[in-house]
């Protein structure tokens, strides 16, 4: 008899032989008992999950000659016929390779057919998201109401390609990314049966290859049987795997913490002489960084040598490694040579030491409160605008002039003619800029004069009919301008001269 690879051999037959799926197969087994049973269920998921498996050991406790169960016999003719793929009434189509409407309709011609030896015809539809736009628009009024002896599994690895038309009639299911200790557990049940003598932490390191997937985890443990001889070690699985020795990465750090190039250097030197795969190398290292990092914060119990680099680096440290690392691992792909981007990026760690900030607070300089003998009536246009006023406020305190000031009190004068700005609130919002300008309580009070005041809205004011005086004189004296006037015996519009600020002008040269 040939050789059946571990991936086919162990492909689980029964819901209770599923691995890592326990919420999707709990939904499914209620179902079944109840028997409340959709017509159509979508599984997503990344490869090798169990997406195929679970819609086969479903469509067998559909049609299990026992009745519909969440436990198939597995021994009638129906469950053996379904294990072997040579049930007739499992239909398996692979959409990669049907994506044509000609297909699907041909498929939903034979829908309305009762099923020739099981329960129920079973439509497993497999990389279902490589249909076509017209299959999916055929395949919509089937889905939603297809005969009563109809089911529908549909599998895909990405389900955002579906038409929200397609997901809205269908239960899904989304399987995830095996954990780690739950595929190394399955690889060591399956060395056992197998015979196959194994290092623990070898299959740790097939299991965090597989990433999640339990095929790819059975997929490496047999190039691993092969690799190794019947007998997976660790330091074997390392090198068909191409990942380092944990000492190895420790030399590196050893070196960083001393900053020393050349010892760096040689330390990735040794390492190339291994061809290893850097970029594996950069995952370890990054895995490496983690734990350090969570044992600073947390300080759980890990290995000596953990222990030992978490004192060595600061938090800080390790997390610039960690982002550097994150950022060479990325552009690996796009470096002349993969040692080479490697290098430069343990150089990066070497060259990019964190800003050693000084702990003690600096002390905050304040401006020290302008003194009582400043103040005039001239010097409120110069306070006024470092009271930093808005709106309302600043046109009530722009039409006022200082009368006096004495210790924390302070009264200002406000013409009869904006009498109308006095407001209980804008006298509150002056009163606090105050407050917070000499930094200290003040309290403000406003009278009215009926005399002229020289206040800063009429300083100002002069200033802008200065500034357009001067505007309209530099043009009428101006030569070219003059030249124009005459030449087309033209009068100048005095109003449409605008004064621009000098400082702008100076700003553009």
């Amino acid at each position: 008899m040939s050789y059946q690879v571990l991936a086919r051999k162990w492909r689980p037959h029964s819901f209770e032989e599923m691995v890592g799926q326990e919420p999707i197969v709990r939904m499914l087994i209620n179902a079944l008992d109840n028997n409340r049973l959709h017509h159509a269920y979508l599984f997503t998921g990344t490869r090798g999950v169990g997406k195929t498996t679970l819609a086969r050991i479903f469509a067998k406790s559909l049609n299990c000659e026992i009745g519909i169960t969440s436990k198939p016999c597995g021994t009638c003719k129906t469950c053996q016929a379904i294990d072997t793929g040579k049930f007739l009434d499992l239909f398996e189509i692979d959409a990669a390779s049907k994506t044509k409407v000609e297909d699907t309709r041909e498929l939903l011609d034979n829908v309305q057919y009762a099923p020739t030896q099981g329960r129920y015809k079973v439509y497993l539809i497999d990389e279902v998201h490589m249909l076509s736009n017209h299959s999916f628009n055929a395949l919509l009024k089937t889905l939603e109401e297809p005969p009563a002896h109809v089911k529908f599994l549909l599998a895909t690895t990405d389900p955002k390609r579906l038409p929200m038309t397609v997901l809205s009639r269908c239960l899904q299911f989304n399987l995830k990314r095996v954990p780690e200790e739950k595929i190394a557990r399955q690889l060591e049940l399956i060395c056992a049966a197998e015979k196959i003598a194994f290092e623990s932490e070898a299959l740790h390191l097939l299991s965090k290859a597989a990433n999640g997937s339990m095929r790819d985890a059975l997929s490496l443990l047999d190039q691993a049987i092969a690799f190794c001889e019947q007998n997976i070690t660790v330091k074997d699985t390392q090198s068909m795997l191409g990942t380092p020795e944990q000492q190895v990465i420790f030399g590196l750090l050893h070196a960083l913490a001393k900053k020393d190039g050349p010892q760096l250097l040689h330390e990735i030197h040794q390492l190339a002489e291994g061809a290893p795969d850097f970029n594996q190398v950069l995952e370890e290292l990054l895995s490496i960084l983690h734990q350090i990092n969570v044992t600073q914060i947390v300080g759980n119990e890990s290995s000596e040598e953990i222990n030992q680099f978490s004192k060595l680096f600061s938090a800080e440290d390790i997390q610039l490694y960690y982002q550097i690392a994150l950022l060479g691992r990325r552009d690996l792909a796009l470096t002349p040579n993969s040692e080479q981007g490697f290098e430069m990026t343990l150089l990066r760690m070497l060259a990019f030491q964190p800003v050693k900030m000084d702990q003690t607070a600096p002390t905050e300089k304040k401006a020290a409160p302008p003194s009582d003998t400043s103040l005039s009536t001239l010097a409120w246009v110069d306070i006024l605008p470092k009271l930093e006023l808005s709106g309302m406020a600043l046109a009530l305190a722009s039409h006022c002039t200082l009368l006096k000031k004495l210790d924390n009190k302070i009264e200002l004068a406000l013409s009869l003619q904006h009498e109308s700005l006095l407001n209980k609130k804008l006298i509150e919002r002056i009163e606090q800029a105050l407050t917070r300008f000499f930094n200290k309580p003040i309290q403000l009070n406003i009278k009215t004069a009926s005399h002229e005041l020289a206040t800063p809205a009429k300083q100002q004011q002069q200033e802008h009919t200065e500034q357009q005086a001067n505007a309209a004189k530099t043009i009428k004296d101006d030569t070219d301008v003059r030249k124009i006037m005459d030449l087309f015996n033209a009068t100048l519009d005095v109003n449409s001269i605008k004064a621009v600020d000098s400082s702008i002008i100076s700003d553009t040269n």
